[in-house]
């Protein structure tokens, strides 16, 4: 059977390279079998879904080159929850709660006081109807809560191998909130059940939801032995941290619009983790031909930005101008013609680079001058116009035999003097391209 496997992110924030890797894994393992990838939009929680944020989703899984075969919102299925809601309770699966917030914070507090773990003491099955009925007219509304077996939960892990949980180290989750609205756990299961999903992968975060949720697709009727779950260690940074502190700088959006390419991102974040060498693939085809969830290890993997800037570059490098003209137009990046591309794209690390290189060609330079006399001479012995990339080795030629200087001494104080720096692209390629004018000025120490 052809695997099902669903990418369910909340539009309450911009999508972050954390679920971005969950998205990928999920649509090269459905493209690696021939599956189907199914996008669906938990946006139940209808106060933090903004329409603005599920529109960047668009932007960010076409960037990443990702398509969908069906597209699902939660919202619009409330009444298939419902029924499900109703379903567990005349089964007596879900029962009331009205303890406020504040109620439940004591006594996790005290239950930790204790030595004791934070799991809700099912107080509310023990309320009379009398009680209920003191509460609501208190004005408080019930959440409903699911009640679990005390059976031991158990599955074969896709990633972890064997994971068990006993009842008495797990609350019963809140299924219905106060409002009526559903939370994730419910809604999750029923489009999970008919939607005729197979395969369940998502980070290591949901393993306790996971464990939960068997016990509600068996009530529910459905059989948890037909569904695999695997669940994937979660990214941190290089020091060992959370990343949820830099989810805004770690957005898909922040990284395209500094010049990061999908593909370079793709290929570190489906890598990061795995045996595998961490390559720029040439194509999204081939990380699904070479896609093995087997190639996955249990530690959390370390996510560096220089390594992902790294392997940027190493895909620039590579890239022709005819490849890159589309991302040009994208980053609105304007004055890049096929010459200076080949000349400075061997020097980018992302395509926001362009910006230093059109001011050092283009824009304002502060010449570093030293040696006075040595740039004196090389404007004395400046080629005039018009200029090739040869202009730059006829130009040192004469300079070298003028002062029999060779090497760094020959060519550093000129780049210094016309770039401001003492490492980029090849200066017989700027050269032309800064032109005579700019050149003259700069060795003359105007800034230009």
């Amino acid at each position: 059977m052809k695997p099902v496997v669903r990418f369910a992110p909340s539009p309450t924030g911009l999508l972050h390279i954390g679920n971005a890797r969950t998205a990928l894994i999920n649509w090269l393992f459905a493209r690696h079998h021939q599956g189907t990838f199914i996008l669906r939009l938990d946006d139940t929680d209808l106060e933090r879904s903004k329409d603005e944020y599920t529109q960047a989703l668009f932007q960010d899984l076409a960037w990443l080159g990702m398509s969908y075969d069906a597209f699902h919102v939660q919202s619009t299925r409330l009444d298939r929850y419902s029924l499900a809601a109703e379903k567990l309770k005349e089964a007596g699966r879900l029962y009331p709660c009205y303890e406020t917030q504040l109620e439940l914070d004591f006594k996790r507090r005290l239950q930790r006081t204790q030595g004791l773990p934070p799991v809700y003491d099912r107080a509310a099955l023990k309320l009379s109807a009398h009680e209920k009925k003191k509460y609501e007219d208190e004005g408080r509304t019930p959440h409903w809560r699911f009640l679990l077996k005390s059976d031991p939960i158990a599955w074969n892990d896709l990633s972890r191998g064997e994971l068990r949980f006993e009842r008495n180290t797990m609350s019963d989750p809140i299924l219905i909130r106060e409002d009526s609205s559903p939370v994730y756990t419910l809604s999750s299961v029923v489009d999970d059940i008919e939607l005729g999903v197979t395969h369940i992968l998502r980070g290591e975060d949901h393993i306790s939801n996971t464990a939960v949720q068997i016990q509600l697709f068996e009530a529910l009727g459905a059989d948890a032995r037909s569904f695999t779950f695997g669940h994937l260690p979660m990214l941190v940074g290089e020091r060992g941290e959370s990343l949820s502190k830099r989810f805004g700088s770690l957005s898909l959006h922040s990284l395209r619009t500094e010049g990061l390419e999908s593909l370079a991102l793709a290929s570190y974040l489906v890598k990061l983790g795995t045996s595998d060498d961490i390559v720029p693939a040439l194509s999204l085809h081939h990380l699904v031909e070479d896609f093995d969830m087997n190639h996955f290890g249990r530690s959390s993997p370390r996510f560096s930005v220089e390594m992902l800037e790294r392997l940027n570059a190493k895909l620039l490098h590579h890239w022709l101008y005819e490849e890159v003209t589309p991302r040009l137009k994208e980053l609105s990046l304007e004055n890049v013609d096929k010459t200076f591309w080949q000349a400075v794209h061997g020097n980018l690390n992302k395509l926001s680079d362009l910006h230093h290189f059109q001011e050092i060609c283009q824009g304002q330079v502060v010449p570093k001058i030293e040696d006075h006399d040595y740039i004196k001479l090389a404007l004395e012995l400046l080629p005039e116009a018009p200029w090739t990339i040869e202009t730059w080795r006829d130009w040192t030629g004469l300079l070298k035999e003028k002062t029999e200087r060779r090497g760094k001494e020959l060519f550093m104080p000129l780049r210094l003097a016309l770039t401001g720096e003492s490492h980029g692209p090849e200066m017989k390629d700027l050269l032309p391209l800064i032109g005579r004018e700019k050149v003259e000025k700069r060795l003359l120490g105007i800034t230009t």
